[in-house]
């Protein structure tokens, strides 16, 4: 079993900056496949960031050069810069372990004036 929590959403204005944390329940070098996803209403979850074992982060082209994953052992972030109102979204923090998938409860991210 994995525990995900996430924290760091909120309100921003267009242009400014954001950092999302994710706490894991167990050492993040040990997942398949760890990252960062979004939804809004309506419309389907989508990928914003992911880190898959042995390779290197992979962006959506929405947020290539805007956004940054990184992580440590114990946590994944997502520093997100430029912020833009599409950027609005309810953020999940998701892993893939032991073959299963699991996800965070979300964050509200809100790029508002």
């Amino acid at each position: 079993q994995v525990q995900l929590v996430e924290s760091g959403g909120g309100l921003v204005q267009p242009g400014g900056s954001l950092r999302l944390s994710c706490a894991a329940s167990r050492n993040i070098f040990t997942f398949n496949r760890m990252g960062w996803y979004r939804q809004v209403p309506g419309k389907q979850r989508e990928s914003v960031a992911i880190i898959i074992r042995g390779s290197s982060p992979n962006y959506s082209d929405s947020v290539k050069g805007r956004f940054t994953i990184s992580r440590d052992s114990a946590r994944v972030y997502l520093q997100m810069s430029m912020l833009k109102p599409e950027d609005t979204a309810v953020y999940y923090c998701g892993a893939n372990w032991g073959l299963k998938d699991y996800w965070g409860q979300g964050t509200q991210v809100t790029v508002s004036s």
